[in-house]
């Protein structure tokens, strides 16, 4: 008898339990979905104001009215799905609190649940979204006059495309000697024994001095510090050369970390195998360590090289006509900024590609990992 009521009240226990578990993700439920839907209708009212502004100084602009008022009736209309969304969470989560079948309430809380952060995620973004646009027609639409001046905008790209052409000059030819010059740092880091300590000493050195330098001081330095040195070659460069050699040597010492990442990163035994059939240590790197450890860094490697092609717009501290430059000059004869905003948007352009271009890479060789699992 004993047994039996100890069994009784451990299956009640349970069963309260579970009951506990069962009301309090409802209360969860219902709570997630109140909120989902109570933000989704603020969303929805100011979608619409915000839109209605909008399409108001749009149409003062000179674009197209129907064209306008369809694109607003399509966002707004967008938000009211999103309210949707919200309020059939919160008709989901009531069904789940008024039926008796455990199972079936907490297959429609889940349903609720996923209706409500679905309607909650997209109100956030939508929301966001009507600040950017309130925040670009506030004040008499000052911003986009400032910033987004569409005749501004395509009357300099023609010239400012003609000077990025300096900027991608100074990109290529950078990239390529930082490729190399990082590789020769990363060999001297990675030198065994005794007799490599001195190399050693010498490239740590320098990738702390260089990474700990800023790359405009950097550049500052080198674009208006050699001329006055009065060396024979050095003081006659051009000012992309100097720039070129400012970012080789910055760029460098933090390309250099990846390849010493990668190299070391090659299995001991790869290395053991190489020598075990004769090859010197230089064969060794060349032909064995070297391509491994390149093979696996190249995702890191594109992705300096992106905040590479970035960093070229610095070039215009030492007075380099690139697309900065030449955007700040157009500025200032018309006192506003659009044509900086052009420079923005062809270095978005160019870098946006090739982000997506690294996330591939990073993706193929996560699976190749996953297989090779």
């Amino acid at each position: 008898m004993t047994e039996e009521r100890q069994g009784t009240r451990s299956r009640t226990i349970e069963t309260r339990a579970s009951e506990w578990r069962a009301n309090h993700h409802l209360r969860v439920y219902r709570g997630l979905a109140v909120t989902a839907c109570t933000l989704a209708l603020a969303v929805t009212a100011a979608t619409a104001f915000t839109a209605w502004h909008v399409a108001n100084y749009v149409i003062d602009a000179g674009w197209s009215q129907p064209v306008v008022v369809t694109v607003a009736v399509a966002i707004v209309l967008g938000a009211v799905l999103f309210a949707v969304t919200g309020a059939r969470s919160l008709v989901l989560s009531a069904r789940a609190a008024g039926t008796s079948d455990v199972y079936r309430g907490r297959a429609l809380g889940a349903a609720a649940a996923e209706s409500g952060w679905r309607s909650l995620a997209y109100s956030l973004a939508l929301s966001g979204l009507c600040v950017g646009a309130g925040f670009l027609v506030v004040n008499d639409a000052a911003v986009s006059r400032t910033f987004f001046d569409a005749g501004l905008i395509v009357s300099s790209a023609g010239t400012i495309l003609a000077a990025f052409v300096v900027n991608l000059e100074i990109f290529a030819v950078s990239a390529a000697l930082i490729l190399v010059w990082a590789l020769v740092i990363a060999v001297a880091r990675t030198l065994p024994g005794r007799a490599g300590r001195p190399l050693r000493a010498l490239a740590i050195a320098y990738c702390d001095f260089f990474r700990g330098l800023p790359v405009i001081i950097n550049i500052y330095l080198i674009g208006f510090g050699l001329p006055l040195t009065g060396l024979p070659f050095l003081k006659d460069l051009s000012s992309n050369t100097y720039a070129i050699i400012a970012l080789t040597l910055t760029y460098g010492a933090y390309t250099s970390e990846i390849y010493r990442a990668g190299i070391e990163s090659v299995h001991p035994s790869q290395i053991a195998a190489a020598r075990s059939l004769g090859l010197s240590y230089f064969r060794t790197l060349r032909h064995v360590v070297i391509p491994l450890a390149v093979r696996g860094v190249i995702p890191p490697l594109l992705n300096n090289m992106i905040s590479l092609q970035k960093d070229t717009a610095l070039v215009a501290i030492i007075g380099t006509i690139d697309a900065f430059n030449q955007s700040k000059i157009i500025a200032s004869n018309h006192f506003n900024l659009s044509a900086v905003t052009t420079v923005a948007l062809i270095f978005i352009l160019i870098t946006i590609p090739q982000a997506r271009f690294v996330d591939r890479l990073i993706e193929r060789d996560r699976r190749r990992m996953r297989a090779g699992q």
